[in-house]
């Protein structure tokens, strides 16, 4: 597997939607390109956790991570079976997971498979490039804009942080919040749903950010000790950082949500350290899975 890009994706969900019955799928909208960006759900529970991958073109790495577990989890739930000693069909009985695994599908096809003569963008895209073929930097979407810089989370602060004046590879976020179709379809479909936790899993450092300023909730810094204790990772309080989606999520429901930072060195990570990488964060999944089940 050289790379996993948004047809992958689609096989793998049409895969898993055939073996797994239960499973249930749905289209949140679509991208900058008119791609339609799925949603799955594991569980029959009223109560809702939601984690997402690939907000960041060159982070591609998250979704197969994302959808390795989805996996695991729906074996493990089909068969009855305890999967790290986790009893899956007790928590999935009390919760529905929503999986969003590929948030920017055409930044992430950009990455792996670059500008083809006949792509609709492929004069600008070069042009914001410097004039380079290779788009394996580039974390934002189509349009240049970085979605995690997107939420109307003190968005003016980031931006002038940022001081990025235009469309590029990475930092610009956009000429107001929820300008593009990726990030506006998530918050729409966050509140849509009465997430009680969320995860967003990003590239690199090992590092878990859990708090926004101070509009966390006070269970959310023992919750990332749990996780970090369920892991090598570090769990790291931030400060100047706005805009993301996870500080939105914070501020607006007031709710623990966490970035999980996967791995390692220099992205994008390569795929030949999947399985070291999958080893690192299934502990974190599953624990955050449990958070709220042992919380109440």
């Amino acid at each position: 597997m050289l790379g996993y890009g948004y047809a992958t994706l689609w096989e793998e969900l049409n895969r898993l939607g055939k073996i797994y019955p239960f499973l249930h799928f749905e289209m949140i909208g679509q991208s900058v390109m008119g791609k339609p960006i799925p949603a799955l759900r594991i569980g029959e529970g009223a109560r809702e956790l939601h984690m997402n991958a690939a907000f960041h073109a060159n982070e591609w790495i998250t979704t197969p991570l994302l959808m390795q577990f989805v996996e695991d989890l729906a074996c493990a739930y089909a068969r009855g079976t305890a999967w790290q000693g986790s009893n899956i069909r007790r928590l999935l009985a009390e919760y529905s997971l929503w999986i969003v695994p590929m948030v920017n599908p055409d930044g992430v096809d950009l990455v792996l498979q670059g500008v083809a003569e006949e792509h609709p963008y492929r004069e600008i895209l070069l042009e914001w490039n410097g004039g380079c073929m290779d788009f394996s930097n580039w974390k934002a979407n189509i349009r240049g804009v970085d979605l995690n810089d997107q939420f109307p989370a003190h968005w003016e602060e980031e931006a002038a942080r940022r001081g990025e004046l235009g469309p590029g590879e990475r930092d610009y976020g956009g000429e107001a919040p929820l300008t593009e179709p990726e990030a506006a379809a998530m918050a729409q479909f966050t509140e849509n749903h009465a997430f009680e936790l969320v995860l967003a899993l990003h590239t690199q450092g090992r590092e878990i950010y859990w708090n926004y300023r101070g509009y966390e909730p006070p269970e959310s810094e023992s919750y990332a000790e749990r996780l970090s204790l369920a892991s090598n990772y570090k769990a790291v309080k931030l400060s100047e950082s706005d805009a993301g989606y996870k500080d939105w999520y914070i501020q607006q429901f007031r709710k623990p949500g966490f970035t999980i930072e996967v791995g390692y060195g220099e992205n994008p990570l390569p795929i030949e350290t999947f399985s070291s990488l999958y080893f690192e964060i299934v502990p974190i999944l599953l624990t955050a899975l449990d958070l709220q089940a042992v919380s109440r």
